[in-house]
C-alpha cells in the first residue's frame, strides 16, 4: 500500500508524535509498504529518505507546552506538491485539529483519510470557537483513531462520532534488552530515583518533584536523583535548594542511555500534572523494568492499571509523592513483583501489534471509500 503521513510538529524537535510518526513510518516501510511523512524541518542532511521537509516552523503555546507549527501559503504549495507526488492509497493525519501541516493535508487530498487524535484536554476555548467552522473539513475523514480513552473522549466531545482507541507503539524490546547502567544504578543505602521530562515544563511535574524531595531525603539519606530533559538546569536546580547536592542534571539523552537509566534506577517518577493522553514514558519504563510512581492523571491510571503496574499518588500533592515514594524504597519485593506484572503488560504495546491495528484501520478507511488495493 501506498501510505502518506502527514505530522503537524517540527521534525527538527523531537516530540511524542513526530517519534510515533517516526516509528510507524519505519514499521510499516519495514512491512514492504510505501510510505511518505511531511512535516515542518529544516533538517535537509538529516532527513530521512520517506521525509518531505516543508521548512521552518514557529513556536506556538498548545496545550501546556510548545507546539512548532508551519501553515500559509507556502507550506500549503509543499504540501499540495507532496500529495499529487505520492499518489497515495490511504492518507494518514494526525492531530487534524491543530492548524498546520496535517490539517493542509486533509483539506487538499483526495484518498481515503485516516486520523489520528493525540491530544486530551478537559475543555478547550479554541476548539469551541472553531470547530463549526472546522467540521466539514474534518468530515472528510473516513476512519478515525485515538491513542487513549482521554485522547477518544476529547474527539468525541468537538466532533461526535467515535474512534478506534489504538495507543502509540513502543518497540519494546529494545527496553527490555537494555543492561543496568551503573552511573544510574542504586543500592539499598544509595537508591536512585528518574526522571526525564523538559525542565521549563511545569506540566511535566519537576517542581512537584522539587517540593517532595527532601520529605523524600530525610528517610532515604543516601537517595540520589537523576533528573534527563532539555532546559535551564541551573534554573532547576534552584528548585531543591539544600537538597541539590544530591540532584544529578544530565541534560538531554540519547535513547541508548534512556533505555539504560530506565532498567537502571530503583523508581522512575512520572509526576506530570496534566495535559497527558497517554503515556509513552510509562511504556517504556514498564518495557525496562523499571518500578514507576506516577501521578493519578486519568492517562496514567490507565496504562498503570489503576496501580497495578505502579504506584500511584494524587496529582500534584508533594506529601503524597513523597510517601509513595518512601513505601515503595521500603518494599523492594513488592517493587519486584509490580516491575515483572508490567513487563509483561508492557508487550501489548509493542510496534508489532500496534502497526497491525493501525494497518487495519487502513484497510477500513479504504474500503468505506468504496476503493481495493492490494496488500
Amino acid at each position: 500500500m501506498r501510505i502518506g503521513i502527514a505530522c503537524p510538529y517540527s521534525w527538527d524537535v523531537p516530540g511524542g508524535v513526530g517519534i510515533h510518526i517516526r516509528d510507524l513510518a519505519e514499521e510499516l516501510i519495514r512491512r514492504g509498504h510505501e510510505v511518505g511523512v511531511v512535516a515542518p524541518s529544516e533538517a535537509l542532511e538529516s532527513a530521512p529518505d520517506y521525509l518531505t521537509p516543508t521548512g521552518s516552523a514557529i513556536p506556538v503555546p498548545y496545550n501546556g507546552s510548545i507546539a512548532r507549527l508551519a501553515f500559509g501559503p507556502r507550506v500549503n504549495r509543499e504540501v499540495r506538491a507532496w500529495l499529487r507526488a505520492g499518489d497515495f492509497d490511504v492518507l494518514h493525519v494526525h492531530e487534524p485539529f491543530v492548524p498546520s501541516v496535517s490539517m493542509l493535508a486533509l483539506m487538499s487530498s483526495d484518498c481515503p483519510v485516516v486520523s489520528t487524535f493525540h491530544t486530551a484536554m478537559d475543555r478547550s476555548r479554541t476548539f469551541e470557537l472553531f470547530t463549526p467552522v472546522l467540521r466539514p473539513v474534518l468530515e472528510r475523514i473516513q476512519a478515525r483513531i485515538a491513542v487513549s480513552q482521554e485522547a477518544r473522549r476529547t474527539a468525541v466531545q468537538y466532533l461526535g462520532g467515535d474512534a478506534f482507541v489504538i495507543p502509540n507503539g513502543v518497540y519494546t524490546q529494545a527496553f527490555e534488552n537494555a543492561e543496568r547502567d551503573a552511573r544510574f544504578a542504586g543500592t539499598a543505602e544509595h537508591p536512585t530515583i528518574g526522571f526525564l521530562g523538559r525542565l521549563d515544563e511545569p506540566r511535566k511535574g519537576l517542581p512537584v518533584v522539587a517540593q517532595a524531595f527532601p520529605l523524600i531525603c530525610e528517610v532515604s539519606p543516601g537517595v540520589r536523583l537523576l533528573v534527563a530533559g532539555r532546559g535551564d538546569a541551573d534554573e532547576a536546580r534552584a528548585l531543591f535548594g539544600e537538597r541539590a547536592d544530591r540532584v544529578e542534571f544530565l541534560g538531554g539523552v540519547s535513547d541508548r542511555d534512556k533505555a539504560a537509566l530506565l532498567s537502571s534506577v530503583d523508581i522512575y517518577l512520572a509526576p506530570n500534572t496534566g495535559g497527558e493522553s497517554f503515556g509513552i514514558i510509562l511504556v517504556e519504563a514498564m518495557s525496562a523494568g523499571s518500578y514507576i510512581v506516577a501521578s493519578d492523571i486519568p492517562a496514567f491510571r490507565a496504562v498503570l492499571g489503576n496501580g497495578s503496574f505502579g504506584g500511584l499518588f494524587a496529582n500534584a500533592d508533594a506529601q503524597d509523592l513523597a510517601e509513595t515514594v518512601v513505601r515503595s524504597l521500603a518494599d523492594p519485593r513488592g517493587r519486584s513483583e509490580t516491575v515483572a506484572r508490567a513487563q509483561s503488560e508492557s508487550r501489548r504495546y509493542d510496534w508489532s501489534t500496534v502497526a497491525s491495528q493501525i494497518y487495519a484501520v487502513y484497510e477500513t478507511a479504504v474500503r468505506t471509500a468504496g476503493l481495493e488495493v492490494e496488500e
